[in-house]
């Protein structure tokens, strides 16, 4: 017993000695893929682990007569988000960050998957090219054209025939009443609507609606990759025994997709505190009362960082970076716990 333990950790020792050696034969056979590494990492490191310093910025005031130094303030700027002067415009962005991108999970997520179903089922080849085409298209829009699309679709002259189809189908139905309370600073008016975009009750409908317009097709690209990659004789076997086209869904597709439906999953949890300024502030002016259910954690980090910093300034851009750190911590442990609970429920993660 003791030699084989002896001659165990002597294979170990060799192993490890010669580990070095053959990570330089690995590289040097392969040398052109690794080359092809550079650009990404010179990415990362550029614009993903440089800008971490900047975090540091969060625990600090603004710089001093010198414009050099900057002096440390602790944990004021988190307790001036969390608790202060700016608690209630944040935790109003928090809000709706999170349910607008509960309403894009739930809502968002299964549009994609089922696309990638009926793609599957259309056997002719040029036919599913151009309906799958068609789909992807909406993705490869700027979002200023798309946005200005949805805008003119929404605008409309209350009370009169102008204006976009959704207005004029609002109008049909009777949701536009013509009114809208506008807020600018501490004085607030009443104007006539001229937009569907302008009732912060239509915001959210509106935002989903164009962001599964936009993404649905070309999000299902994976899934149908998945769904290609199940083996036709499990369907075969599936018909043979009986099963109809919903139980083959059931119980062979939906089980191959499994690991794919898994990852994506993971993913989309991670980013589900991520929705861009970009689009909101394109679709929503300051002034609408839709800012109430648009105002999300980007757009709060946009507006405090285009802020002045100085010690005489009222508000800082201090604060935008320690609501995006907020929020980015969240969203770690958003992935991390649903990547440990998948590992223990389906055997499947990310990492």
């Amino acid at each position: 017993m003791q030699k084989n333990v002896e001659s165990n950790q002597d294979v170990v020792d060799v192993v490890e000695r010669g580990k070095w050696k053959r990570f330089g034969l690995t590289f040097l056979k392969d040398w052109r893929l690794y080359v092809l590494l550079v650009p990404m990492l010179v990415f990362l490191i550029l614009f993903k682990y440089i800008p971490v310093a900047g975090i540091l910025t969060g625990f600090k005031w603004g710089a001093d007569n010198t414009g050099t130094n900057y002096l440390w303030s602790g944990l004021y700027w988190f307790n001036r988000i969390f608790f202060g002067e700016e608690a209630a415009t944040f935790w109003k962005a928090f809000r709706n960050t999170f349910v607008n991108s509960m309403y894009g999970l739930l809502i968002g997520f299964p549009i994609p998957i089922i696309l990638a179903l009926l793609f599957s089922e259309i056997k002719v080849l040029w036919y599913r090219s151009i309906v799958q085409v068609l789909c992807y298209l909406p993705h490869f829009v700027s979002v200023t054209v798309m946005t200005t699309i949805i805008k003119l679709w929404c605008e409309g002259t209350a009370g009169g025939a102008a204006g976009g189809w959704v207005y004029k189908f609002f109008e049909t139905v009777g949701w536009m009443d013509y009114t809208v309370v506008a807020t600018d600073g501490t004085k607030t008016t009443a104007t006539y609507v001229d937009s569907v975009l302008m009732h912060a009750k239509f915001f959210r409908p509106i935002y989903q609606i164009s962001g599964i317009w936009e993404g649905a097709g070309y999000g299902s690209i994976v899934y149908f990759a998945a769904i290609l990659a199940i083996s036709p004789t499990s369907y075969e076997a599936a018909r043979i025994d009986g099963a109809s086209k919903m139980q083959q869904i059931r119980y062979v597709t939906f089980p191959g997709m499994a690991p794919t439906l898994t990852i994506m999953l993971i993913m989309r949890i991670g980013h589900i505190l991520n929705v861009g300024y970009e689009k909101v502030i394109l679709l929503v002016s300051d002034k609408d009362s839709a800012w109430e259910t648009a105002d999300v954690v980007s757009t709060f980090v946009y507006r405090m960082s285009g802020r002045d910093v100085n010690y005489t300034g009222t508000v800082y851009k201090q604060a935008g970076i320690v609501a995006d750190l907020f929020n980015s911590i969240i969203a770690m442990f958003l992935v991390l716990g649903a990547n440990a609970i998948s590992r223990r429920v389906s055997s499947t993660s990310l990492f």
